[in-house]
């Protein structure tokens, strides 16, 4: 769909919850080539408001200009303004490369998205850029108890929208998740507090490498993130649960559960495991079905306390065209048919840093039906209260969209 990275403007995206420590991250990636590099930053404080202001660095020169928005929100920030932006400076003669710094109220999963589906005079941006990166900076003092906390981004100042009903955990983990590297900031309390941050960044997102901001070579860093790395590559809710293929062996205290089961959840039961998926768990994701709703799968995705279910769409088993999926989707399918269920399946990873692993399995466990349950067939299922058929978010698929909508 999209020409060869060699022909497009390589783009940088530089997030992360400490604003200092993303400009300064960021600076370090402009010098690289200051005169061949713009350096864009959006500054979403006001975005409520319906005013964002946006600066753009090029060599010795600053362009610093005030946008007023008919709606305030990231999403019109993004169309009216960012993107074709972008498209501007990815034609210029003189600009060999882009860095976004971004603010802390976005997440870096929202933007590339955007890049690949939103088109901008007939086509997307990535017809333009080739993201070249995504970095994220952590800082070890903070994250982690940022990254499990149930603190709201609008507690913090951070909020980008009246509406925005996000967690700073969300935001944190969600900045990390979805990074090639990691730039360290900072000195954690002891070196016991380091391995914990560590060891939940490597369950996170285990195939991005890490570097500290006070030694920063950023070409070397680059030149370490794998080739298969997402670089901006959005996972739908039935991609891979397991990118990088993290550990699954506990370290520091810090564990990955993966708990898949065919059969169905009883909603209540679900309903009243969900408590398991927050304390003492940083992330939660993935996929699940409840008996009362046989047809559709389900999104979970929780960090720190705050947690939101999407539907992710029919599953295959009650659709005739699979035209249109992916290649990866209808592979995975044909691998995992069953004969009853189909591709129904429940399929969840956690990172627990401070739950018992055994617990969380015990509770997802005693919540799906039992064999009389189960033998019951769809007409009882469907006679079951269900406390998911109203509390949700759609769709899922679209970030730029749904990044700012979440159940707590």
């Amino acid at each position: 769909m999209f020409t060869d990275p060699s022909d497009r403007t390589p783009l940088l995206l530089v997030a992360g919850l400490r604003e200092s420590q993303v400009a300064e991250a960021a600076e370090v990636a402009r010098l690289r080539d200051p005169s061949g590099t713009a350096l864009v930053h959006a500054d979403l404080r006001s975005v409520a408001e319906g005013v964002v202001r946006r600066e753009v660095r090029h060599g010795d020169h600053v362009d610093s200009h005030v946008l007023e928005l008919a709606h305030g929100c990231v999403s019109c920030t993004l169309r009216e303004d960012l993107l074709p932006l972008l498209r501007r400076l990815a034609a210029a003669p003189d600009i060999n490369r882009i860095v976004i710094r971004l603010d802390p109220a976005l997440e870096p999963e929202a933007i590339c998205w955007a890049l690949r589906h939103v088109e901008v005079d007939g086509r997307p941006l990535l017809t333009d850029v080739a993201i070249e990166a995504v970095l994220t900076t952590v800082d070890l003092e903070t994250w982690l108890p940022d990254a499990s906390g149930e603190e709201a981004l609008a507690e913090r100042g951070l909020g980008g929208s009246a509406d925005d009903e996000r967690t700073v955990a969300q935001v944190a983990v969600g900045q990390a998740e979805f990074a090639d590297a990691i730039v360290l900031v900072g000195a954690a309390e002891d070196r016991w507090q380091r391995v914990r941050a560590e060891a939940v960044l490597a369950r996170l997102t285990p195939s991005a490498p890490l570097a500290h901001l006070d030694d920063l070579d950023l070409p070397a860093l680059l030149a370490r993130i794998p080739d298969d790395s997402r670089r901006g590559e959005v996972d739908g809710p039935h991609g891979r649960l397991l990118r990088g293929q993290p550990s699954l062996d506990t370290d520091a205290g810090v564990a990955t559960v993966l708990f898949e089961e065919r059969r169905p959840f009883h909603p209540k039961r679900l309903h009243e495991a969900v408590d398991m998926l927050l304390d003492g768990v940083v992330r939660t994701r993935g996929r699940f079905w409840v008996a009362s709703q046989p047809d559709d799968s389900l999104w979970l995705e929780s960090a720190g306390g705050g947690l939101a279910v999407a539907h992710a769409g029919p599953w295959l088993a009650t659709v005739d065209d699979w035209d249109g999926l992916s290649d990866d989707r209808r592979l995975r399918a044909a691998l995992t048919w069953d004969d009853y269920y189909g591709d129904r399946m429940n399929e969840l990873v956690v990172i627990a840093h401070e739950a018992d692993p055994h617990e969380i399995v015990r509770a997802l466990r005693d919540a799906v039906l039992t064999d009389d349950e189960l033998a019951a067939g769809e007409q009882e299922w469907a006679q079951y209260p269900d406390p998911f058929a109203d509390w949700r978010t759609e769709p899922c698929a679209e970030p730029a969209e749904s990044e700012l909508k979440g159940n707590q």
